[in-house]
């Protein structure tokens, strides 16, 4: 793993990891600097896998940022684990993978910026317009500010494989307090679309003073988008639109299909 992102998974029959474990596994990891510092062998209980015992969780770093994490049933496997890590940091270093993954660590974020030109012909289908506009005047895309359309960030969530990618921060949203303030946008615009009483919903398109928001799920995938304050409403449909193929044409690189198996 390089921090929170999963570089391979491998893993015996039937044994697999749930998007949860792994986000637990990783925050175990990174909380502590003692992980970092020197090969470590600890309990760890995955709820999704076992709720009812413990795992043994072997952690070395790589790296600053990329580490290895071996995971058994046996409290007495630390030395074996040691091999195999051993086994496992000579045919990276040997194959020079570890340097390929510090440079995508620092290139392979998603940016708004980055978002494909031209519409692909295989686009997803247009969603139906919200009954929850706010109208006000805006500019044209071509004045507003940010990525294409004035996009300025995205999340987009896999219902199928219950995991979520995002893009990266623009410049506009450069601090903690801006990125604290646009999740707590999201957390409202979350509630308001499975609010129970009310919802829920498949669509909202909303604009305030900091943002336009919009959100659009469907039984595949849930988008959620902030373009800044300007954006024009089909403008920024149509970019969200854009931005759900996207994401599926890179599906296979951004997204965990399951631990590949082992051949005991």
């Amino acid at each position: 793993m390089c921090e929170h992102k999963v570089i391979s998974l491998v893993g015996a029959q039937k044994a697999t990891l749930h998007p949860d474990d792994i986000l637990l596994l990783a925050n175990f990891i990174l909380s502590s600097e003692s992980f970092r510092t020197s090969e470590s062998f600890s309990p760890i209980c995955l709820p999704r896998y076992n709720p009812m015992a413990f795992l043994y969780a072997y952690v070395h770093f790589f790296d600053e940022h990329t580490y290895v994490t071996l995971l058994t049933t046996r409290s007495d496997a630390f030395y074996d684990l040691k091999d195999s890590r051993s086994l496992i940091q000579n045919v990276l270093l040997k194959s020079n993978v570890l340097i390929e993954v510090q440079r995508s660590l620092h290139e392979s974020a998603l940016h708004v910026e980055d978002l494909p030109i031209d519409p692909s012909s295989q686009s997803a289908s247009q969603p139906p317009q919200s009954s929850q506009d706010m109208s006000s005047q805006s500019l044209s895309s071509e004045m507003a500010i940010g990525g294409p359309a004035g996009l300025w960030h995205f999340i987009y969530k896999s219902i199928y494989l219950d995991q979520y990618v995002s893009s990266e921060f623009p410049s506009s949203i450069s601090n903690q307090k801006q990125q604290k303030r646009l999740y707590k946008a999201y957390q409202k615009l979350y509630a308001s679309m499975h609010d129970k009483a009310t919802g829920p919903h498949k669509t909202q398109f909303k604009r305030d003073e900091d943002y336009v928001l919009f959100c659009w799920i469907t039984q595949d995938f849930e988008l959620y988008a902030a373009f800044n304050p300007l954006a024009d409403k089909t403008q920024a449909i149509k970019m969200c639109n854009r931005v759900c193929q996207w994401v599926r044409d890179l599906e296979n690189e951004i997204f965990v299909y399951g631990e590949s198996a082992l051949s005991w």
